[in-house]
């Protein structure tokens, strides 16, 4: 089966997601649903071009599988057609990622985000093999390269091989190696798109065509105004407002972007709230770090903004 193209072109938000407290709920932390739909809404609103649920800083991994999909459900309804819903459906092995894939389709997704096989160091065959039976859904599918987490790196040939299914039309890039854009574009016409908040400059330079990020969650209209100055070539002016932005993007790189990413939408008058375990509170010296980074941040913009 083989879907109609999708543009993935502008600034998909890997959303966070909140929580409450419900003494009976998994953890003690229930989804809010409610906040959740608002967050999307307000992401839309602010010109983002879709949001991204269920993905590693969705938490996707701490919920129950009722959880899982009703985010999906919910997200769509959100955004109501006004942008595109690319939900994550990474899983251990191909059947649990198909399974998302189908659920995904059912409940009104327009693509999805894959990782390769998580908790397992799997071969080249067995990484073509997870990205062709969730192709066999039918819907349009951006490639996840993170060897960070997965311990799988989708190098540029192997890229280049996952490419020749019907339905993967990105990658998300978040080794980090900023030189691998153009080595993927010499082997494949897949479009690469920008997945770590402090390599987005660097990547858009040499033509990333989106950008699948953490922190427009706090910061969504600079960000999809960093994107735009990119797109129109007024690089000088994109430069500008990003290195005001690019010490609080560093968080996206480190272990503990999630917490990092929910304490910098409350600097910013969001609601972030808690995580699920694994993830606990931060340490009092993140704590300290994001906050001084997101104040600096903040002080930044209104400079920029003044001039």
């Amino acid at each position: 089966m083989s879907s109609a193209p999708i543009d993935l072109r502008g600034v998909i938000v890997a959303t966070a997601l909140p929580f409450k407290e419900n003494a009976s709920a998994p953890a003690g932390l229930e989804v809010d649903y409610d906040r959740f739909a608002e967050h999307c809404d307000w992401l839309i609103s602010n010109g983002c071009r879709g949001v991204g649920p269920n993905g590693s800083l969705g938490e996707y991994s701490a919920l129950t599988d009722a959880e899982r999909r009703k985010v999906v459900q919910v997200a769509v309804a959100a955004v109501a057609g006004r942008g595109v819903v690319v939900a994550g459906v990474h899983g251990p092995g191909w059947h649990q990622a198909r399974h998302w894939a189908e659920l995904a389709a059912e409940d009104g997704a327009d693509g999805v985000l894959a990782l390769p096989p998580t908790m397992y160091r799997a071969s080249d065959a067995q990484v073509v093999e997870h990205f062709s039976k969730i192709d066999e859904v039918g819907l349009p599918i951006m490639i996840y390269n993170n060897p960070i987490d997965t311990k799988v790196d989708l190098v540029p040939r192997l890229v280049a091989e996952i490419a020749q299914l019907a339905n993967v039309s990105a990658i998300k890039e978040f080794s980090g190696d900023v030189r691998r854009l153009f080595e993927i574009r010499e082997l494949c016409d897949i479009d690469v798109v920008a997945g770590a908040d402090d390599v987005l400059f660097e990547l858009m330079v040499d033509g990333a065509a989106g950008w699948f990020a953490g922190f427009p969650n706090a910061f969504p209209a600079e960000s999809v105004e960093i994107y735009d100055l990119m797109i129109a070539g007024r690089v000088a002016e994109a430069r500008e407002l990003y290195k005001h932005l690019v010490a609080v993007f560093r968080w996206d790189s480190r272990t503990e972007f999630v917490q990092a990413i929910k304490l910098s939408m409350e600097q910013v008058g969001r609601y972030g709230g808690p995580c699920r375990p694994p993830r606990g509170p931060l340490t009092e010296a993140h704590s300290s770090q994001v906050v001084a980074d997101m104040a600096r941040a903040i002080k930044g913009l209104e400079e920029y903004r003044a001039r």
